[in-house]
């Protein structure tokens, strides 16, 4: 007596399979539903209050929210840029108590009770901050992505008294990255800026 295997078509095995693993993932999705805590950590919102540019911000927030996030969307301060997002590019580089932090690192949380200041509250009125005028006239940007961590960055380089040099200005100034190379009009501007400021 001759035993012959079915004929299994290749449609027919996929759909097979397509339905096994359809079936499995609903039965892992239920498994874990039961077994899920009731309320996750980041399910917990807190309550802050920011002083940014001068002005009081009360916001809700979860725990897990970085500054950089808080500024962009919840208070829609988008001058300062989301680049790397890991601490390494400096173009979300805002001032915290005067000293310069890579917002996309602190969490909104510890900043409260902190004086935060950010590009937009550098300018009186219309009237450009040094800095910033400084960096206009030396044409210290291209696509301008950087800008205005390169600015802050730049305010926190004068304030510290680290232009004594070029070479001084580029090591201090090297945390923020420039995607154009604008490097030379950048040393320039915050030289031109330290001179005015005194």
């Amino acid at each position: 007596m001759k035993i012959t295997s079915p004929k299994v078509s290749r449609r027919s095995l996929l759909r097979g399979s397509a339905a096994a693993a359809a079936a499995s993932l609903a039965h892992a999705r239920q498994v874990s539903a039961q077994n899920a805590p009731e309320e996750s950590a980041f399910e917990a919102w807190i309550d802050l209050r920011l002083t940014v540019n001068g002005q009081a911000h009360a916001l809700t927030v979860e725990p897990r929210v970085t500054l950089l996030d808080a500024l962009r969307e919840r208070m829609q301060l988008t001058g300062t840029k989301k680049g790397c997002n890991r601490g390494e590019c400096g173009a979300c580089t805002v001032l915290m108590d005067g000293r310069r932090v890579n917002s996309c690192l602190v969490l909104a949380a510890s900043a409260e009770g902190r004086k935060i200041t950010t590009i937009e509250g550098l300018a009186d009125g219309d009237t450009p901050h040094p800095v910033q005028r400084a960096f206009a006239e030396a044409d210290a940007f291209q696509c301008g992505f950087c800008t205005s961590g390169q600015i802050m960055s730049a305010m926190a380089c004068i304030e510290e008294g680290h232009t004594g040099s070029p070479e001084e200005i580029r090591e201090w100034m090297s945390g923020n990255l420039c995607r154009c190379s604008a490097y030379p009009q950048i040393t320039a501007a915050v030289a031109a800026a330290a001179e005015e400021l005194g």
